[in-house]
């Protein structure tokens, strides 16, 4: 006959010192959050939707160096560069960002592309919402990317500020749209082949 190494008071115990951990958390207060109805906040500093930036007269910050897409560990970014022209100036470099997509279905929202960016042109929003219906949606293109227009922006393409260079775009010089800028029309390949042609 085996003897039970519990005394008989102790079998008894167990369950209720179990239910003690129960009744505790009954009367705490629930930390239930009621989302979507109330948003959530997020730190300043949260990784969210990308952006990509403009200058204080409107040309695009983003100079289409790739250097973003290259730094990318989950390889979610796309970037194709082109050249820019004095008929048809996006930013005030050399080149701009032609296409410039990122699939959220990839990202993992590291900011490893918002370190690598040089001109700070690629920063990241506190908007977390980024679920869709489908995969394609879930290609952000530059045209959702880009920041809108503040107040005295003009959209690109337009010229840059007179006497300025894109150094002192970089050195923050520029900080409003020149008086009488206005947006350049853009002009396909095969528009500008038509009018070298005639």
């Amino acid at each position: 006959m085996s003897e039970s190494s519990e005394p008989s008071g102790d079998r008894f115990m167990n369950p209720v010192a179990g239910f003690g951990v129960t009744f505790k958390a009954m009367f705490r207060k629930r930390l239930t959050e009621q989302y979507p109805e109330t948003q959530k906040v997020t730190a300043p500093r949260f990784h969210g939707r990308h952006q990509l930036n403009r200058h204080p007269d409107g040309l695009e910050k983003c100079v289409g160096c790739e250097l973003c897409a290259w730094a990318c560990p989950a390889d979610a970014i796309y970037v194709e560069g082109a050249d820019n022209t004095d008929e048809e100036r996006y930013s005030p470099g050399e080149r701009y960002g032609r296409v410039y997509q990122i699939n959220y279905a990839r990202c993992i929202l590291c900011g490893l592309c918002i370190e690598a960016c040089p001109t700070r042109a690629l920063t990241m929003t506190n908007e977390f919402e980024l679920a869709n219906t489908t995969r394609e949606s879930l290609i952000y293109t530059k045209d959702e990317l880009l920041a809108g227009l503040e107040e005295g922006m003009v959209d690109s393409p337009h010229a840059i500020y007179p006497g300025m260079d894109e150094q002192d775009y970089y050195r923050g010089l520029v900080t409003e749209a020149a008086p009488g800028t206005e947006r350049q029309r853009a002009v396909s390949e095969e528009e500008a082949d038509k009018e070298v042609d005639a």
